[in-house]
């Protein structure tokens, strides 16, 4: 069973030199031969270039190549697990030679229950390593990521190998990724929630950008790139009457409200305080203020321990290819200011009120502190 490196005791090897007062200096046998040193070479090589990337997602499609160019797998595969999906799969980055023999990744939404990866889901909810054969000559190996004794995700390696061959170098990649994503998840998540933070905003931004194809700007059929500022209407009124214990639930609620709206492409950040960013993709303005409006229904009807009901008010702007993010934060903020001054727990996109020219007149500065 594979786990952080934090939470399991290793027991010392044979060749393991116990030093006082340290840890055990865990001492590979030499390669006798070339072939062994460049088979050592090729593994420090692939796990150089896997941690190389400072992004979950790189890492992600780096792992999966590596892992199968290593094993020359059939196929591999790396399902994570939905934060707060149970037992389902939040994605799965699957890699597998095309048909000229080169190695092609794709990342699959699985389907509930898909019968695809029952495989992975049984080793996430029942944490163990599974050896299957799936055909003449075909093996299949199921190893769980496990961080804090938790099943994060799987790693599924099919190969002509048998499963015991295979089985130390899957565990090991396993091992790092999971510790090195423990690291990553830190540095760019917001620790009461969970969601993004701040300092991860301009790379999820270009990388959404990134994969839009405009010519002289963006084609009015291709889905467009908007972004939206959720803000907790009097949440200082919530921290004053019940105190920061449950203005901190409010929050921590709130953020899995949007995790259960949104889609799963929709990149949430948490920019601080009561201050929440969504970035979404869609072809329609439309389609955005509607998924909106769904939200902002949700959390008017939800009740939270103690303060019971909280309202949301949230301005939303669209993303041109070339516009720098605070000016878009602006933006969207200025639309989030305007529904303040005009009721809150309400929505309003920038676009709408420059057109009928509701922004004319000086705005007063917004909430959003850009840097």
């Amino acid at each position: 069973m594979v786990q952080c490196e934090t939470t399991r005791d290793y027991p010392t090897p044979p060749h393991a030199e116990p030093v006082a007062g340290t840890v055990p200096v865990l001492r590979a046998p030499p390669p006798t031969n070339a072939a062994g040193i460049l088979a050592h070479s090729r593994l420090l090589d692939s796990v150089a270039a896997f941690t190389h990337h400072r992004d979950v997602d790189a890492l992600d499609h780096s792992l999966a190549l590596s892992l199968a160019e290593l094993a020359s797998a059939r196929s591999v595969s790396l399902a994570k697990r939905a934060v707060d999906g149970g037992g389902e799969l939040e994605s799965v980055v699957h890699c597998a030679p095309d048909a000229q023999g080169h190695y092609e990744l794709r990342v699959i939404k699985p389907a509930e229950r898909d019968l695809a990866f029952a495989s992975m889901r049984q080793c996430i909810g029942q944490p163990e390593v599974l050896a299957q054969i799936i055909g003449p000559g075909m093996h299949r190996l199921v190893v769980p990521i496990l961080c804090d004794g938790h099943a994060i995700g799987a790693l599924q390696l099919d190969s002509e190998a048998p499963s015991s061959a295979t089985r130390p170098l899957v565990e090991g990649f396993a091992r790092i990724y999971a510790n090195y994503t423990a690291l990553l998840n830190e540095s760019e998540r917001d620790k009461l929630t969970g969601l993004y933070n701040r300092r991860t905003f301009e790379r999820h931004l270009q990388r959404l950008l990134s994969g839009l194809d405009t010519t002289d700007g963006m084609p009015a059929a291709a889905p467009q790139v908007w972004l939206a500022i959720l803000d907790i209407d009097h949440f200082k009124r919530i921290n004053d009457s019940y105190g920061h214990i449950y203005g901190d639930e409010v929050i921590l609620l709130l953020a899995q409200q949007m995790r259960a709206s949104f889609r799963h492409a929709d990149v949430l950040f948490r920019f601080g305080g009561e201050e929440f960013v969504v970035l979404l993709r869609a072809s329609a303005e439309s389609t955005v203020h509607a998924a909106l409006e769904r939200f902002r229904r949700r959390i008017a009807e939800q009740i939270f321990p103690q303060v019971e009901h909280i309202t949301v008010s949230i301005g939303y702007a669209r993303i041109g290819h070339n516009d720098y993010p605070a000016t878009v934060l602006d933006r969207a903020d200025k639309a989030l200011y305007f529904a303040k001054k005009h009721g809150r727990d309400r929505i309003h996109g920038y676009e709408s009120l420059a057109a009928q020219g509701l922004l004319t007149q000086a705005m007063a500065p917004g909430s959003i502190d850009l840097f």
